[in-house]
């Protein structure tokens, strides 16, 4: 009975060969995991290769002054051509604008309400006010228009720019609508202005305006002759300038 027992303990089949397997199985599994582990370490070395590299260039460029944007050919070997001039007008001949003035004015320079003359600020034409406005009123009167309308055809055939000053006398003024001679004298040499550029066509960018009052007379505010000869407009002329056209 005890051989029989023995026999048949040495003769039963082991169910620990599972272990073999399950060893094995592991140990291919962790060489599996130790390549892709090594795999992944060398291609991370790469990357950073790479990175460093780009870094490094980036620092270089970086060390330079940052570049300006191109505005163009600026350069002493290239510079950017001078401004166009106009070209210069001719010189006016104002004794011949003079004679041409007093041909076209020629009736109301006989009445003494049209005074054409040279002065050392250049030709004037004085508009007495007695022909051009009622006393204390800054509106032209009818007859008014055609003469100014005759001196602008003749100024704008030479091209000739124009500063329209307003004067007056010295003798208080207190009305309605103007409180000063300073506001009166302004606002008669506003409606010359208004009627050249508006009736007579003269040019706006050539013409300006200007009121002085009693501050720069012409004669003696003490006698009445003279006070009528400063209640004026005048009409100076002015040479045109020569003219730099900017580039666009």
């Amino acid at each position: 009975m005890r051989r029989s027992s023995k026999r048949e303990e040495e003769a039963a089949p082991s169910h620990d060969r599972w272990l073999l397997s399950y060893a094995d199985f592991v140990t291919l599994l962790l060489a599996v995991f130790i390549v892709l582990f090594a795999f992944s370490r060398g291609r991370s070395k790469s990357v950073q290769t790479v990175s460093a590299g780009i870094h490094a260039g980036f620092e270089k460029l970086s060390a330079h002054d940052d570049p300006k944007p191109d505005t163009g050919p600026t350069d002493a070997a290239n510079p950017l051509p001078p401004a166009p001039v106009m070209p210069a007008p001719l010189p006016v001949d104002t004794t011949q604008l003079k004679t041409q003035l007093e041909g076209v004015l020629g009736d109301a320079i006989d009445k003494h309400e049209i005074v054409v003359q040279q002065t050392t600020e250049g030709l004037i034409i004085s508009l007495r006010d007695f022909g051009f406005f009622k006393s204390g009123d800054a509106t032209l009167l009818p007859g008014a228009a055609e003469q100014l309308r005759k001196t602008a055809h003749v100024l704008m055939d030479h091209h000739l720019e124009l500063r329209v000053e307003g004067h007056s006398d010295n003798q208080p003024i207190h009305t309605p609508l103007f409180q000063s001679n300073w506001q009166l004298s302004s606002a008669r040499a506003t409606s010359v202005l208004t009627l050249l550029v508006d009736d007579a066509g003269f040019p706006p960018d050539k013409i300006s305006v200007a009121g002085y009052g009693p501050y720069r007379p012409v004669a003696d505010n003490a006698t009445a002759e003279g006070r009528g000869q400063n209640r004026r407009v005048d009409l100076v002329i002015v040479e045109p300038k020569v003219k730099v056209v900017p580039h666009p």
